[in-house]
């Protein structure tokens, strides 16, 4: 499904990612975990066509989208949910569903959208800015889907979130799973990325130092957490 290969981009004179490889499968919920500054959102915006200064491979279904702008990668399938979730806080819950064009060939009718986000369909004429963070995260998963993404793009959908929403969008991702959309998540919280992934990727001073698979990451555990700091 998606495919990056030999991938090193930086700002500058300083690089930040240095030849990293990663795939993710049609329907497979893949994680990336790193120490802050690792490089985990360069990343994905290199995927996603926001940083130019790179140079590597990306593919999707065996084509190459890296010279491609991120609207044309959008219309292939590729949805980013950014880290500051990017809502239009004046417009109403039901206007920032709508108003983007669907670009993917796979589009959430809205009637799923808001069985999957009953919330969302609560709050359908609420501003997106006189929502908690919680309900604007589930907006930025559900606009995306809305689009027709068929790989998300997910940078720390959880952090600062109380637990039950943080239960909520594990979720909401495992649901998206079974619909078949792809998932590269960026996450710090191990536990989190246990709950939802099947494999992980460790990043560390811009490459991949480990791949490793949900069920053995009991048994690297030790490990996963010296390289997190934690």
């Amino acid at each position: 499904m998606l495919e990056v290969t030999e991938v090193s981009a930086g700002y500058g004179e300083a690089e930040v990612l240095h030849g990293v490889s990663l795939r993710v499968g049609p329907g497979e919920v893949v994680t990336l975990v790193g120490r802050n500054g690792a490089g985990k959102t360069t990343l994905l915006r290199c995927v996603m066509g926001l940083h130019p200064q790179m140079t590597g491979r990306v593919t999707l279904d065996g084509a190459e989208v890296g010279g491609l702008p991120p609207h044309h990668r959008a219309r292939r399938g590729l949805g980013l949910v950014p880290d500051d979730r990017g809502i239009y806080a004046g417009l109403s819950v039901e206007e920032n569903l709508t108003l983007p064009p669907v670009r993917g060939a796979s589009p959430w009718p809205l009637e799923r959208v808001y069985d999957t986000f009953p919330v969302l369909a609560a709050r359908r004429r609420f501003p997106g800015g006189k929502l908690s963070g919680g309900e604007q995260q589930m907006l930025a998963l559900a606009r995306v889907l809305r689009a027709g993404a068929r790989v998300l793009l997910c940078d720390e959908p959880t952090e600062g979130l109380a637990p039950v929403i943080v239960q909520q969008i594990g979720e909401i991702i495992r649901e998206a799973k079974e619909h078949g959309v792809s998932v590269l998540l960026i996450e710090q919280n191990l536990r989190f990325a246990e709950s939802v992934a099947d494999r992980h990727y460790l990043l560390a001073q811009g490459r991949i130092a480990l791949e490793v698979a949900n069920t053995a990451v009991k048994e690297r555990e030790h490990e996963l957490l010296a390289h997190l700091g934690m």
